[in-house]
């Protein structure tokens, strides 16, 4: 990085101790300015607007539920300031949240594993390219996303395409059981099956509802 050009100013969202601190330490030596580094993505997005930083670094499971708060933040954020650049980190490839991201915005974004934030070398180009408006994928994201290219609506059977297109037309799983002649409890087992077969990952949200219609719509 030229040493006449300001420091990119980052923030970063990290509940583990240890690495957040060794990030902040990377960055660092990458000439990269942490101009904040929290626990938790409420806190981070507590401050954010008034930091405005160039990017924002965040793990994708973070307190209280451990399941998508980073993602969630990554978006908010996105809304708020769309200028800011997006980094996510995670343990394991999570394609779902992955396709999320990228659905929400044309680049500045990035989704890296974090093994891949043990190179110098690596971390400061994904800082870089994201900063500058580019998109980075880590390699095995990058396979995730691909596979689901094959149409994972095959693999459903003739009631579950039933049910996944009555839920396409926004119907609730009592409006589905009246259309279809069955119990509410079949609708539930249909729709956990179809979420299942769609691979797509509890939150506890019910945006799994609205990616498996937009897996429908996009056939």
């Amino acid at each position: 990085m030229p040493t006449d050009a300001p420091a990119l100013r980052l923030v970063l969202a990290e509940d583990s101790l240890l690495l957040r601190e060794g990030l902040v330490r990377l960055f660092d030596e990458a000439g990269f300015e942490t101009v904040a580094a929290y626990g938790d993505a409420d806190s981070l997005l507590a401050e954010i607007d008034g930091i405005a930083p160039d990017l924002a670094v965040l793990d994708v499971r973070m307190p209280p539920t451990f399941r998508d708060e980073g993602v969630r933040a990554a978006l908010e954020i996105r809304r708020r300031l769309p200028k800011t650049g997006i980094l996510l980190l995670s343990q394991y490839v999570e394609g779902t949240y992955a396709h999320e991201l990228l659905a929400a915005g044309e680049g500045g974004m990035g989704y890296l594993l974090k093994d891949r934030v043990a190179s110098l070398e690596e971390l400061e180009d994904a800082v870089a390219r994201v900063s500058a408006g580019g998109t980075v994928l880590d390699p095995q994201v990058v396979r995730e996303l691909l596979a689901r290219r094959v149409d994972p609506v095959a693999a459903l059977t003739p009631r579950e395409r039933e049910v996944l297109e009555l839920m396409a037309e926004g119907r609730t799983n009592g409006g589905i059981a009246e259309r279809l002649f069955i119990g509410v409890g079949a609708v539930e087992k249909n729709v956990t099956s179809i979420f299942q077969k769609l691979a797509l990952e509890d939150s506890g949200t019910d945006h799994r509802r609205v990616l498996a219609v937009l897996t429908w719509l996009q056939r």
